[in-house]
């Protein structure tokens, strides 16, 4: 017969899961930043994993940021037809895209394919015990597999995030040209009036932030996995969610600062 613990036991419970896990999650940011200080630096490795998230994202990139551009030109005409303000549009875009949708839609969309990426391929590395085969061959495993895509991670997303926003703003021209007969030239000199160097660096921020989150989040969901493929598969799915939801939640942090600046 099956006993039902009492539903305080239950909450106790996954409170202290919480919490350990929280503690280890600390732990294993704290020894990425211990080991990306600490040499032998793994150039190499990071210079294939940078090649391997960026280039391996544009196809992916470029067609979600178009249609982005595209789409969201064409449902703000209405809007501001209304008004008879239609020339504002290439500013409204360009304001749009810049400070917001360029590096979330960047972010997420890194954090499906990238995360997931990751999460998987460093969980299947646990679960077969290649990481220990790694220790055991006197290299650090941590250095090698977390550090390097972490680092990567972190440096292509803003890369990949100013890309996006460059296909974008081309879409959102296309758009315009075909409807209004504007130049090129005298789209983005309208799109750009608004955009403050501020506006540019807190999305800079942003990507940055992001590509961290994305990777770490990775590398510790994938390093920490547990119960064959499926723990793999596990790793890989809590990849994307968690890494979303922090995004979400850094997105919010960062514009806050940044009104508060202006």
């Amino acid at each position: 017969m099956n006993v039902k613990p009492p539903r305080e036991y239950v909450i106790t419970r996954r409170m202290d899961t919480f919490f350990i896990n929280l503690y280890d999650a600390s732990k294993f940011v704290l020894r990425f930043f211990k080991e990306v200080l600490q040499p032998p630096y793994e150039g190499r490795e990071i210079i294939r994993q940078c090649y391997e998230i960026g280039y391996n994202s544009l196809p992916l990139i470029s067609l979600t940021g178009f249609i982005t551009g595209l789409v969201f030109t064409k449902q703000s005409r209405p809007s501001l037809a209304e008004f008879g303000a239609t020339s504002w549009l290439p500013s409204l875009v360009a304001i749009a895209i810049i400070k917001a949708l360029a590096p979330l839609v960047t972010a997420l969309i890194a954090a499906g394919k990238v995360g997931s990426n990751i999460g998987a391929e460093i969980g299947s590395m646990k679960v077969t015990e290649q990481i220990d085969a790694m220790e055991v061959s006197a290299v650090n495993p941590f250095k090698f597999l977390v550090v390097s895509r972490v680092l990567a991670t972190t440096f292509m997303i803003p890369v990949l995030m100013c890309y996006t926003g460059g296909v974008a703003m081309f879409g959102s021209y296309l758009n315009v040209h075909v409807n209004e007969m504007t130049s090129f030239v005298s789209f983005f000199e309208q799109a750009f009036q608004k955009i403050s160097f501020l506006d540019i660096f807190a999305s800079l921020t942003k990507s940055i932030v992001y590509g961290f989150t994305i990777g770490i989040v990775g590398c510790y969901k994938g390093y920490h996995a547990t119960s064959g493929t499926e723990g793999v598969g596990r790793a890989a799915n809590s990849s994307v969610v968690i890494s979303m939801f922090l995004i979400f939640v850094e997105e919010i942090l960062i514009v806050q600062i940044a009104n508060s600046i202006k």
